[in-house]
């Protein structure tokens, strides 16, 4: 019996998806899409860490394991294997090293390993792209990120995607270098204008849209600060406060369970203080996407939306990939059982 399983290194993978945005949030969306419709397999994320506590996890890191199913277009089985060492760049390493493998939905056979660390960064640009899309107000062109790393520059490649009219980018860092840097180069790269700021509060006082992509452990957005019509993305940890998610219009989630299980966002923290319920989040981002609920439904809304990600995004793009490459004849195929 002959079995071949097709390896897809980083410069595959990106080449033929991961690289383009435009396609990245494309898949992300569809999967957010089939998740709500019934049709994938969300199995939650497993994690190993090193420590006991959020301050521990972010000095020594941990393992996640995040398998799942999707259908569609799609239709396979995956997991997505993934390290985090926060300290890697004391070594010249990236923080995050992910392996995405992809099992056939019929036999259950492994048909592919693939390099997914630029894939991860990216889909998670996406989810903050496709939030703005459906949840930032018409015409936006102010947008804070803070957090001056890779997935501050993930999340406005994915802004742009989804929202052309934005203007003027300002970016936070609690190392006023890293900003400079960031700014220099997303300049560069996307010919928009990127401000860094050593102050917060004005920069969150005249954007329309708020990223924070931090390691924070207590917040430093404060919902007074915040003018209407905001959209606020909490894609990290503990970085607004209780306020902001208190007193928002709609607060919006990908995945609620989810966000329960991982216990590191504000919204989460709420929920575990006893004040936040379930009641109160009027939707999962893919309940927009479909129709059952609606977005924003005015200029003024306040929105708050948290997303803890989900492996079968990962498996939606490197899925995407190995279709294109078997198409092509690309990667190189290993002989898994003789």
């Amino acid at each position: 019996m002959k079995h071949e399983v097709l390896f897809m290194n980083d410069k595959l993978v990106n080449g033929l998806v991961a690289n383009d945005m435009i396609m990245v949030n494309k898949d992300v969306e569809n999967c957010l899409s089939l998740l709500d419709k019934g049709d994938a397999i969300n199995a939650g994320k497993l994690i190993t860490r090193l420590g006991n506590t959020a301050e521990e996890e972010n000095i020594y890191g941990r393992i996640n394991a995040m398998p799942g199913y999707l259908g569609g277009e799609y239709n396979v089985f995956g997991i997505k294997w993934m390290g985090s060492g926060p300290q890697n760049f004391k070594k010249g390493l990236p923080r995050a090293s992910v392996t995405v493998i992809l099992n056939d939905a019929d036999t259950k056979l492994p048909i592919a390993i693939a390099d997914g660390t630029t894939v991860s960064a990216k889909r998670t640009g996406a989810i903050g792209g496709i939030a703005i899309k459906y949840l930032a107000k018409q015409n936006a062109e102010t947008m804070l990120i803070c957090g001056a790393g890779a997935q501050g520059k993930t999340q406005l490649e994915a802004a742009l995607v989804e929202c052309p009219s934005l203007k003027t980018i300002y970016i936070y860092d609690l190392y006023i270098e890293r900003s400079k840097q960031y700014a220099e180069e997303m300049t560069k790269k996307f010919g928009i204008k990127v401000i860094p700021v050593p102050d917060v509060k004005k920069a969150v006082e005249v954007s329309d849209i708020i990223v924070t992509v931090t390691l924070a452990n207590e917040p430093f957005i404060e919902y007074e600060w915040i003018k209407k019509g905001t959209l606020i993305i909490n894609m990290a940890d503990y970085e607004v406060s209780y306020d902001c998610v208190s007193n928002a219009d709609l607060i919006v989630c990908d995945t609620w369970e989810g966000i329960k299980h991982r216990m590191i966002s504000t919204v989460a923290l709420m929920y575990k203080d006893g004040l936040i319920k379930d009641e109160d989040i009027h939707a999962e981002l893919g309940e927009i996407i479909n129709g059952k609920k609606k977005g924003r439904e005015n200029k003024d809304q306040i929105i708050y939306f948290n997303a803890v990600g989900m492996g079968i995004e990962d498996i939606a793009i490197v899925s995407h990939a190995y279709s294109l490459a078997k198409e092509k004849g690309l990667g190189i195929n290993l002989n898994y059982w003789e």
